[in-house]
This record gives structure tokens, C-alpha cells and sequence, in this order.
């Protein structure tokens, strides 16, 4: 029985990174062994063990057959005559198959160190095809080493996978898993880069797919192009270490740019109205979860009205806030007025511009919920007078704001 630190942890080690999870391979031991030594069994399609003291994860060496489309559609083989090498061998990147043994000596079967010094993300072989989730795991691999580059032997792999429909079998669940640890890296644009380059991104977010090559007035959007402002956006939005519902906010706030009539073009009037049915399908179909659905769609709906705040009328502010549901959800508001942050700086010579009507809004959102809507409630007998007498008390004391704070 021997013990092999693989993946992940020795990656980062290599590459001076923080360690925060040790993944051990053991070759040459049974389940009933590793049983018997105090192991817990948790693995469900292979057998994986938890130590008894650390609680970290030991996976027997296994093989993988290739029996069905889909990342399930694996059969698993493990056994003591399963050797590294082979283990290693089922893996994704060069970079993640390197293993180091108890004495500290680097098992490099597949050149990963080679590749880590070259910045390289390659795959370890021709199973690579078999499993669609490895597209965007790589995708998201680039995103957080973004000085890496996709050798031209898996970009091709990848694009021979999408056109064979091997895509066209991920999960949703699969998909959104995958691109929120992408969003959350550190520059979520070269994951979109990567799966744009192969054709995957048209298969998975058509509507992000089609916002490259949207033309935009290049007074305000000096990078003209829609789909690239966009990864600008979300760039941001990572480099200000936002939440997960702003990231993805800032991914969908344009959707709408890309269903403008050609004849409208380079303006885009009313593409937020058109943007909310989009954002919606998208969160319906990979299954987003309600707090970065909800997030996204109040900004593809209003984050035009938010950068007009200084413009409107107090009732009209006070019906955004309304409209937002900011009284009953500040946390939320927050997160969308985040959003039209990135939205606003993720322009090229914009990313310090001034944006007081963030601060204005908020302000605007502290001055409402002081009104005390019970107080008035007890004056009234029927409730839309009641509605109608709290709407014009957050108005007035919107109106009676100081210019600044």
C-alpha cells in the first residue's frame, strides 16, 4: 500500500500558492483494507475515504471507461493492480497529474512541471474528449491562472468535442457549478474567452455568445463592442471582490443589447425591458439559484433608471426603491447597486469614474425606511390609503434630503 499526494495541492504548492485541501491517491490496497485501518467510506461511484484523524479524502487508483455521453457515463475500475500512472492518467491537465510520495519526490508522468513552468494548460491525453465537464473545467482553470495560455492541441480537442454534441450532454446543475467557480476566480473573462474560442459558450450562454461583434455609441462605451464590455464588467466586479449574485449580475445586465434590431443600431432603446425575459431563461434552464437570479434580473431591468437617479423626481426614486423591493431587501439593493458600479467602471478610462448616484440611492433607501410606515398605518382605516400615505411620507422625506451627504 502506497500513499501519493496528487492534484490539486501539489499544483498549487508548485506554483507558490496557498494550499488549502489535500487530495491523497493510495495504490496497491483494497476497500476492506482501508476499511480495517480506521477509514471511512464516503465515495458513491468510486472508493473514497476520509482519514480517521485529518478527515481528508483518500481515493483508491482507479481507470475510467468511457460507456455514455455525459460526464456520468463513465464505468470505474479500482483495484490494488491499479498503478499510479494509470490513475494519473484518467486526469484532466497535465498540471493536475503530478503526484508526490511520502519522501517528498515528484511522479511527473505527464510533463505537468514542464507545463507549469511554461504556463501552459494541456490535456494529459485523448480521454480528455470523453468528458464534456473538462472544457469547463479548463475554461475555469484559465481564469484563475490568467497568465496561462490553452495549448493548440486541446483547443482543438475541445471544439472536435462540441461539434460531436458531447457539450450538448452536460447537466445544467453541472454547468452553473462550474461557471460560478468561474466567476469567482480572478478574472472571469478568460473563462468566457476559452469557451467562446471552442464553440462551447454558444452551446451553454447563447445570449452572452451572441453580445460579441454588438456595436455600441463609443461616447459612452469606448470599447464599442458589447459582449467585450460585458467581460469588462465582470472583470470589475471580481477585481472588487463582489459576491457571487454581483458577478453574475454583471454578466447578464446587457443581455438585451443582443436582440436589438439592426436598424437601432449602435443605440439600444429598451433593451433592458428585453434583457429580463433573457436573464430569466438563462437562470431557468441551468437552474441558478433564486439569490443570483433575482439580482440579475432587477439589474438587466433597471440599472438605466439607477444612473439617472440625480434626474428623477423623489417619487420616482421612491418607486425604484419600491420596485426593487430595497425596503424589505437592503442586502439585495446593495448587491444591484454593486452591479451598476461595475456596469459604469468596466469601460475603458471609466474604471474610476465618479458614481454619486450609488450613494445617492443608498441615502435615498436610509431616508424611506425611517419613515415609520406603522405610525401612519394607525391614521387610516383602508389600505390603499395606507399604501398611498407611507408612498408620499418616503417621497417627501426623499425630497427633503441635503443635495450631499
Amino acid at each position: 500500500m502506497q500513499v501519493y499526494c496528487v492534484g490539486g495541492a501539489v499544483r498549487d504548492e508548485l506554483l507558490g500558492r496557498a494550499v488549502k485541501d489535500h487530495d491523497y491517491v493510495v495504490v496497491g490496497a483494497t476497500p476492506e483494507q482501508m476499511t480495517a485501518l480506521g477509514y471511512r467510506p464516503v465515495g458513491k461511484d468510486f472508493p473514497v475515504f476520509l482519514h480517521p484523524k485529518t478527515q481528508e479524502e483518500y481515493a483508491l487508483a482507479r481507470t475510467e471507461r468511457k460507456t455514455a455521453k455525459g460526464y456520468k457515463g463513465f464505468q470505474v475500475y479500482a483495484a490494488p493492480e491499479v498503478t499510479l500512472e494509470q490513475d494519473l492518467a484518467r486526469r484532466d491537465l497535465t498540471i493536475n497529474a503530478i503526484a508526490r510520495d511520502s519522501e517528498g519526490a515528484l511522479i511527473d508522468p505527464y510533463r505537468g512541471v514542464d507545463d507549469l513552468r511554461a504556463r501552459i494548460l494541456r490535456h494529459v491525453g485523448p480521454a480528455f474528449v470523453e468528458d464534456p465537464v473538462r472544457i469547463l473545467r479548463l475554461a475555469r482553470f484559465a481564469a484563475r491562472f490568467a497568465d496561462f495560455t490553452v495549448a493548440a492541441e486541446t483547443q482543438a480537442l475541445m471544439r472536435e468535442m462540441v461539434e460531436n454534441g458531447e457539450v450538448d450532454a452536460l447537466i445544467p446543475e453541472r454547468v452553473w457549478q462550474e461557471l460560478a467557480k468561474g466567476l469567482m476566480e480572478a478574472r472571469p473573462s478568460r473563462m468566457f474567452e476559452v469557451l467562446r474560442q471552442c464553440g462551447a459558450l454558444k452551446k451553454i450562454l447563447p445570449e452572452v455568445d451572441r453580445l460579441f461583434g454588438v456595436p455600441q455609441p463609443p461616447l459612452y462605451h469606448p470599447e464599442v463592442d458589447t459582449g467585450v464590455h460585458v467581460m469588462l464588467v465582470v472583470d470589475y466586479a471580481a477585481a472588487q471582490n463582489f459576491d457571487l449574485p454581483v458577478r453574475f449580475a454583471a454578466l447578464m445586465h446587457d443581455l438585451g443589447k443582443g436582440t436589438t434590431p439592426a436598424e437601432m443600431l449602435p443605440r439600444h432603446i429598451g433593451h433592458e425591458q428585453r434583457g429580463v425575459g433573457l436573464v430569466k431563461d438563462v437562470c431557468k434552464r441551468l437552474r441558478v439559484p433564486n439569490d443570483c437570479r433575482d439580482v440579475a434580473v432587477i439589474t438587466a431591468n433597471f440599472h438605466g433608471k439607477a444612473y439617472r437617479a440625480l434626474e428623477m423626481r423623489p417619487d420616482t426614486v421612491v418607486q425604484l426603491l419600491h420596485d426593487t423591493d430595497a425596503l424589505r431587501q437592503p442586502q439585495r439593493f446593495e448587491a444591484f447597486l454593486q452591479a451598476c458600479e461595475s456596469d459604469v467602471r468596466g469601460r475603458p478610462g471609466f474604471e474610476t469614474r465618479a458614481f454619486p448616484e450609488a450613494d445617492y440611492l443608498r441615502r435615498a433607501l436610509a431616508a424611506a425606511q425611517a419613515i415609520d410606515a406603522g405610525a401612519i398605518a394607525g391614521q387610516f382605516d383602508q389600505a390603499e390609503k395606507i399604501r398611498d400615505a407611507v408612498f408620499r411620507a418616503r417621497v417627501d422625506a426623499v425630497a427633503q434630503m441635503p443635495a450631499n451627504s
